[in-house]
């Protein structure tokens, strides 16, 4: 399932319970990331699974997309509702949103 950057920060500012995994690259991450997101990245994704809550939804981010895509495969897979926000931190930052 996809989700955009607008719709994402939208149900943020609103107390979505999502749980936001950046599964980009340490040198990738440094340039910021979104408020409250986890970095896992997506190689140490499935031997990582035990830190998130099944129970609450999942949405994948990396740089453009694609890696963020077979992040929610891998996460759907496991039992996760799982997002993947379209376009990524170039979508994210183009439309002007926060990255810390």
């Amino acid at each position: 399932m996809d989700i955009t950057a607008q719709q994402l920060n939208e149900q943020l500012k609103n107390g979505s319970d999502a749980q936001i995994v950046d599964v980009r690259e340490a040198d990738e991450v440094a340039a910021g990331m979104i408020a409250g997101a986890r970095h896992i990245p997506l190689g140490d994704l499935r031997t990582r699974l035990g830190e998130l809550d099944k129970s609450r939804p999942v949405v994948a981010v990396c740089r453009s997309g694609r890696r963020s895509a077979a992040a929610a495969d891998q996460l759907a897979a496991a039992g996760f509702t799982a997002y993947t926000m379209t376009g990524g931190m170039l979508d994210w930052s183009a439309a002007g949103l926060p990255a810390g």
